[in-house]
C-alpha cells in the first residue's frame, strides 16, 4: 500500500490517475490512498502502509513525519517536485519503489 498525503483534490485525481495508467502498462498493481497531513500519525499508526509519499507542500513537515514512520519501520519521503508539479506517475510510483527496496 502505497499513501500519498496531503493533495489537493484536483491534483489528486490527476496524479492518482497517471500513477494507475502506469502500473496497468507495467502490468502491477498497488493500493494507492490519498489522506491529509493531519492524518499521517494515525495512517503509520493504524494503517501499516508499504511507504508514505508526502506533498512537497509540506516537506517541512517531513521530519517530524519521519520519525514517527521510522518507529514502524515504514519509508516515508516528499514527492520531488517537478514530479509532483508535472502529474508525472512514472517518476512518482517509481520513487516509492526506491523506498520499498
Amino acid at each position: 500500500m502505497i499513501k500519498l498525503c496531503s493533495l489537493w483534490k484536483t491534483i489528486k485525481r490527476l496524479l492518482i490517475g497517471s500513477i494507475n495508467k502506469r502500473s496497468t502498462k507495467v502490468e502491477k498493481k498497488y493500493e494507492i490512498k490519498t489522506v491529509a497531513a493531519a492524518q499521517v500519525e494515525d495512517i503509520i499508526e493504524k494503517d501499516a502502509p508499504d511507504c508514505i509519499l508526502i506533498g512537497p507542500q509540506i516537506k517541512y513537515m517531513e521530519e517530524q513525519f519521519k520519525m514517527d514512520a521510522n518507529k514502524h519501520n515504514i519509508p516515508l519521503k516528499a514527492i520531488g517536485m517537478q514530479d509532483y508539479g508535472t502529474m508525472n506517475g512514472k517518476n512518482v510510483i517509481a520513487q516509492a519503489e526506491r523506498l520499498l527496496g
